[in-house]
């Protein structure tokens, strides 16, 4: 077996990893930097979750070299042989990416000019003397693209990012709309937030009213070009058609390989593949080939996997664009098994409000919840990166016009209505490193959001700068940020504040939800009282003025148990423990009556977990365009339909500003989605529900779902952030 001395650390850790081909070798890519590119180069990146499972993409850019392309080929196969064969390997093509790719990078991807060979070099910097302009498309898949910095790269329907350093400008042309803007503003905030230390300013610039510095810049501004069409997505709604092909090494571990015909169209049975075999789900029409390595199959065979796939693309006259997965057996994606009537996994025992794991560990051993237990798990989302296990030192201060240090026996409570520096301090390679949270409750006033913002850049100044700051609105927690407190959950107060006489009397009756992210971090939201905000997956406490309940709904953890010990402390009081299907008439009674909530057994025992998609018109034809990565309340486009696929039911949400189109044209869609699934999966119920009616059976699939959300402009709430 080949190894490599970056392959040490590969896999060690949950998170995400990822190296850049520099002189035919490899070259990791600094975690501030993560998603964005150079076009000329080639990137291999290794996703581990906790299970532990495995993703390796390899990205390829429009310029990168054909020795680039083949160095990382070869990489890419090392690395799973290293891993003992059990990734999922996915071959990448700039602007063309997988939705699983697209999901590590939530506030976007970045198309960067150049590569190694014209000597450009992925470094954090607080460099100020920068000067490009990114083209942003796209609104559910958000990519920034570095294009010429000059008027005739705008046009009307797009926002760009005009980046000078110290200054970071979103342009937003006339007439693009509202979801773009707020997507746009996520690449602006994470450019300041990770290539800037936070030590850049955002501003919101409107077509005609562009400052002195732009125009400096960009020069005398000239006529912009009306608004350009998107590419024509392919409609993927209706092409999920397969076809099924068997790969044998012509002669035993001779390294040619024989493709045959098993099955013209799907949907297939599990039974076709066998286990000796490797093979090829061809779904080219639209641009996915799986190759699905058997278990028993010689090593030959396996390792070609990947060049058998090419040159299947090739054969086929398919796009070069075509998509790869690799597959090992039990690392089968949701993509793949979608396209078997009788697919069943092994041990189907994780549910979407766990961590819902691919790879050779389909069972994912559940660790209590406590100190010792999270630190030596480093179970972590990879996403946001763990830059330790949490147990560093911690200093919290409530933002009243000044900073006022909090009581520390008050630490890991947060009050909707106050603002909050949490200053983090941790020792890496021997030197003494910082990060400043500044939480901002939903329910401050515009004053403490202005405070926190100022007071976070003095207390960074007072630091000589080099602390990494953090910005977290209310419900958007990083889980390194849920670990500081030492095994407890995170508890999130609805509203109030942590002064000092300046508590707001608390309802005598209060309801608290209590969700494990698939990161194993743990949460205590206080969301209002009404039996319809439970949910069968999750432990939630209710406090009545005369009883403290907690109850247990049939899919809820152990840790999620665990955690609820330090609300009912807070609370104070004997808890009466409740399981779900058990509660006593007062426990009804505390909840205003007995009504319906989140119930679905697939949350329960399942490892396919829900899928949310966009239909929009905005291109001038009806889209579906998947939502990558977790999604929350805030992918919900308030001018599209959104279609949510729980696998039992299917749910059209419509956003108060779609469009007559896409009202009309949704529900067609969803139709034709569940009538050609290739699963068979045809006259599945499909409930359709509007902005601001959403029924428990909806919500529940969203945490801490927040129905206040709508009633102030997402526009208005993304621009408190860029203040920030």
């Amino acid at each position: 077996m080949v190894s490599h001395k970056e392959f040490v650390d590969a896999g060690k850790k949950p998170g995400l990893q990822v190296w850049r081909i520099e002189n035919l070798d490899l070259k990791p890519v600094p975690k501030a930097l993560h998603g964005s590119f150079f076009t000329g180069d080639a990137y291999l990146l290794l996703f581990t979750t906790s299970a532990p499972s495995y993703n390796i993409h390899m990205w390829l850019g429009d310029e990168c070299s054909q020795d680039e392309s083949g160095a990382v080929a070869i990489f890419s196969t090392q690395l799973d042989d290293f891993l003992g064969g059990g990734p999922v390997q996915y071959r990448e093509l700039q602007n063309a990416e997988s939705n699983t790719f697209l999901g590590y990078f939530k506030s976007g991807i970045k198309y960067q000019k150049g590569g190694v060979a014209s000597g450009f070099q992925h470094v954090v910097t607080n460099d100020m003397n920068v000067k490009r302009l990114l083209h942003i498309k796209g609104r559910r898949a958000i990519r920034a693209t570095e294009v010429e910095m000059s008027w005739g790269s705008f046009n009307k329907g797009d926002c760009f990012i005009v980046d000078l350093g110290k200054d970071i400008y979103q342009w937003c042309g006339s007439e693009c709309n509202r979801f773009e803007r707020l997507k746009a503003s996520g690449v602006g905030i994470d450019i300041r937030d990770n290539e800037r230390n936070g030590r850049a300013k955002l501003h919101m610039v409107e077509e005609g009213e562009e400052p002195a510095a732009i125009i400096e810049a960009l020069g005398p501004k000239s006529t912009i070009a009306p608004s350009t069409p998107d590419d024509e997505k392919v409609d993927t709604s209706n092409r999920k058609k397969g076809a099924l092909y068997m790969v044998s090494d012509i002669s035993d571990n001779s390294g040619s390989m024989k493709v045959s015909a098993v099955s013209p169209s799907s949907p297939f049975k599990q039974a076709m593949l066998s286990p000796e075999e490797c093979f090829i789900l061809d779904n080219g029409v639209d641009n996915n080939i799986f190759v699905w390595k058997g278990p028993k199959a010689n090593s030959a065979e396996r390792k070609a996997a990947m060049s058998v796939g090419q040159q299947f693309i090739k054969d086929k006259g398919y796009s070069n664009k075509t998509q790869i997965q690799v597959l090992p057996a039990g690392g089968e994606t949701t993509l793949f098994k979608q396209f078997f009537s009788d697919w069943r996994d092994k041990d189907e025992t994780t549910g979407p409000s766990k961590a819902y794991t691919i790879g050779r560990i389909a069972k994912v051993d559940q660790v209590p919840f406590d100190a010792s237990s999270l630190h030596s798990n480093k179970a972590m989302a990879a996403q946001h990166g763990m830059v330790d296990d949490g147990k560093g030192k911690i200093q919290i201060w409530r933002v009243e016009g000044e900073r006022v240090p909090v009581d520390p026996s008050l630490y890991g409570h947060f009050y909707g209505g106050d603002c909050y520096l949490i200053l983090y301090s941790y020792r890496l390679s021997g030197r003494e490193q910082h990060i400043i949270y500044t939480w901002q409750g939903l329910k401050c006033t515009q004053d403490e959001l202005a405070a926190s913002a100022f007071l976070t850049v003095k207390l960074d100044d007072s630091m000589g700068g080099s602390p990494v700051q953090v910005r977290v609105t209310q419900g958007q927690e990083p889980p390194h940020l849920m670990s500081l407190f030492q095994g407890k959950p995170m508890i999130i107060h609805s509203g109030g504040t942590s002064r000092k006489g300046g508590q707001s009397t608390t309802g005598s009756t209060r309801l608290f939800h209590i969700r494990q992210s698939s990161s194993r971090a743990t949460r205590a939201v206080e969301v209002s009282v009404c039996a319809s905000n439970l949910n069968t997956n999750d432990v939630f406490v209710l406090k009545s003025p005369s009883a403290l309940y907690v109850w247990r709904g049939v899919g809820a953890s152990d840790e999620e148990l665990a955690a609820s010990k330090h609300v009912v402390a807070f609370l104070g009081g004997n808890a009466q423990s409740v399981s779900e299907g058990s509660e006593p008439a007062d426990f009804w009674a505390a909840l205003g009556g007995k009504k319906g909530y989140q119930t679905s057994k697939s949350l329960q025992n399942t490892v396919k977990a829900p899928r949310l998609f966009g239909c929009s018109n905005k291109t001038g034809r009806l889209t579906v365009e998947e939502v990558p990565g977790d999604f929350n309340q805030s992918d919900l486009a308030i001018d599209d339909v959104m279609l949510l696929d729980t696998w039992e039911q299917i749910f059209l949400w419509v956003g108060n500003d779609a469009n007559a189109e896409e009202r009309t044209g949704a529900p067609k869609i969803a139709k034709e989605y569940v009538d050609t699934d290739p699963s068979g999966r045809k006259g599945l119920p499909i409930t359709t529900i509007k902005q601001g009616a959403e029924p428990p059976t909806f919500t529940g699939w969203f945490q801490a779902w927040d129905p206040k959300m709508w009633e102030m402009n997402p526009l208005d709430r993304i621009r408190a952030r860029f203040q920030a």
